[in-house]
């Protein structure tokens, strides 16, 4: 019950370490991570030192020529942006009324916000893929057919992945079993519908957004945040994590495929003017963001405002890339190349974000990384692994350098806006 700022060293590190440990568990940066350490160990009175890295960090807690070494291991890495909101609501708490509060008081409300239970059971998680894996799909050129069976396959997919991670497995059994299960889903689902539909059949390219749910949008974005912040050893664990996660379920998707005879053609043309192909894609840029925030944990208002974002941001970005038809009125022969459509994109998700974290103040990153995730080239992706395996190496090797100038313009974008509105993000500190 001693007042936290007069308490032992070890009393101290103990608050701090149990800040980072909620920070890093809920899938944020290291430098937002090492920032909020920060912060708390400067209204306690303490100088830290703190050494991160994906599961696991080092803190050196120093006051008066006393020195305490604390390590904080996490079992595994996930993303929980309502508690990330959640600590930023407790570091404004601590920075107004910290010095007043005890040891005690302290844990409590980090107790609180470590005993939150996720916002959505396995089955909301399960129709929020579907629903943004649908979506999906249309953005990238699919009709009816394939969005209805990536519904299907996505909804069965990432359902069986969150039940699975509910009950304590490790991340790539979950990943596996949620990529196997959403390809044959959608291929079942597809022989239902050629029962009633001629022709249904044909459309088996809509498969690859049956799967794109397990894009590891956060550690990809935070990975190039850390390295521009010069975290290295967190970003590169990330980044390495990231490209396991794609590599995985790249894979797994391929042979799935292999064996049930599914091929990942190009997208029959939709047939749709310019302004009800816009108006589409609003939409559907809108519910895509939304799903994927609702599957970071995101409260419902918290994925409708990353959703707004998201709907502004993407179709920009994919009218920037199809000018000729969408601006005809420009006279533009060629439209914008699809990296720097992807950068620009980015930097309009940042800009708004940081309008929205003034007025709703919700957490920038919360909004910035759902918002763009949708932008993240998975089909790409997907086509390097099955070009690949069938030996197409120069095809491999096109789609490969697409999907990587594509991928590093994303966190591109991001950088600027942030150095453009965070004063703590521009300087050194």
């Amino acid at each position: 019950d001693e007042l936290a700022v007069d308490a032992p060293l070890t009393d101290k590190s103990s608050i701090i370490c149990r800040t980072g440990m909620l920070m890093l568990a809920s899938g944020t940066g290291a430098w937002r991570v090492r920032d909020t350490m920060n912060r708390v160990a400067a209204v306690l009175g303490v100088t830290i030192h703190v050494d991160l890295s994906l599961l696991s960090f080092e803190c050196t807690c120093i006051e008066d020529g006393h020195c305490f070494n604390e390590v904080v291991s996490l079992p595994t890495t996930g993303v929980n942006t309502h508690r990330i909101w959640m600590m930023e609501s407790f570091l404004k708490e601590i920075e107004t009324y910290g010095r007043r509060f005890t040891v005690h008081e302290y844990h409590e409300m980090l107790k609180t916000v470590e005993s939150s239970k996720p916002d959505y059971s396995p089955w909301q998680q399960g129709l929020a893929a579907a629903c943004a894996c649908g979506a999906f799909v249309f953005l990238l050129g699919g009709g009816p057919i394939e969005m209805a069976c990536a519904f299907v396959g996505a909804g069965v997919g990432n359902f069986a992945r969150s039940h699975i991670l509910k009950q304590g497995l490790g991340q790539f059994s979950a990943l596996t079993t949620g990529v196997a299960l959403a390809c044959v889903s959608y291929l079942l689902a597809l022989l239902g519908l050629g029962q009633v539909i001629p022709g249904a059949m044909s459309h088996q390219e809509g498969y690859i957004g049956a799967m794109l749910f397990v894009i590891p949008g956060f550690p990809l974005i935070t990975a190039g945040l850390d390295i521009a912040k010069l975290d290295m050893r967190s970003g590169i664990e990330r980044l390495s994590y990231a490209v396991s996660i794609i590599v995985m379920a790249t894979l797994v998707g391929w042979m799935v495929a292999e064996c049930v005879g599914l091929a990942p053609d190009d997208f029959a043309p939709l047939g749709l003017s310019p302004l009800a192909l816009t108006l589409l894609r609003v939409v559907m840029s809108f519910v895509g963001v939304f799903g994927f925030s609702v599957m970071f944990n995101s409260p419902v208002k918290m994925a409708a405002a990353a959703g707004l974002i998201g709907a502004v941001s993407n179709t920009l970005r994919l009218t920037l890339v199809d000018a000729p038809t969408m601006i005809p009125f420009l006279g533009l022969s060629t439209g914008m190349p699809p990296e720097a459509a992807a950068f620009i994109g980015a930097l309009v998700s940042g800009l708004l974000a940081s309008l929205a974290e003034v007025k709703l103040t919700y957490p920038r990153i919360a909004l910035t990384v759902p918002s763009i995730v949708i932008m993240v080239p998975g089909l790409y992706l997907y086509r390097v692994i099955y070009n690949l395996g069938t030996m197409n190496l120069s095809i491999s090797a096109s789609w490969f350098a697409s999907a990587t100038l594509i991928i590093l313009a994303l966190p591109l974008g991001l950088i600027f806006a942030r150095m453009m509105t965070d004063k703590m993000f521009r300087y050194c500190t």
